[in-house]
């Protein structure tokens, strides 16, 4: 398993296991159709595609050679010293593998200014919260409006302070 950067022709891959973990994690606590309309939103080719071009951002992928096993995609907007981890995700059959440790430490190395390391994630989300608990990530606050704008989804922040 390697980790690389993302790339145009990886985006259908990227999207399939973003449709597939999203429904394997979320339909339970949302319902299949509201995790559809969202992965018809958020997972996009277009909205995937515009990610690959933030100059301020990292996109990448663990690759075993012959599929994607997960995804990560984060941001570092203004002075670089909080980066806001937007994805990470790890197809269901390949978690607890490592693969998302490897991700993580990538973005993190991708960002040697920051100083902090922030995401959000779902409260029921009780295998992503142990998850980020073991690689220090402590409760720092909640949302109303997880992953954009006026969508509607509480979700709890978390942050790592970093070296």
């Amino acid at each position: 398993m390697f980790v690389r950067t993302a790339g145009e022709l990886d985006l259908p891959a990227i999207r399939a296991l973003l449709v597939e973990t999203w429904h394997a994690t979320y339909d339970a606590i949302y319902g299949a159709e509201r995790v559809t309309a969202i992965n018809d939103d958020w997972h996009s080719l277009a909205s995937l595609h515009a990610r690959l071009d933030r100059l301020d951002a990292e996109f990448i992928v663990a690759d075993d050679g012959a599929e994607i096993a997960g995804m990560a995609f984060a941001s570092a907007p203004e002075d670089g010293k909080t980066v806001m981890l937007h994805q990470l995700y790890v197809r269901p059959g390949r978690q607890g593998r490592g693969v998302g440790g490897m991700l993580l430490d990538e973005i993190i190395d991708s960002f040697p200014d920051a100083r902090t390391v922030r995401l959000e994630v779902e409260a029921a989300n009780a295998k992503a919260i142990g998850f980020y608990a073991a690689e220090g990530f402590v409760e720092a606050g909640s949302t109303q409006n997880c992953g954009k704008q006026d969508s509607g989804i509480p979700a709890l922040i978390f942050e790592r302070k970093l070296a």
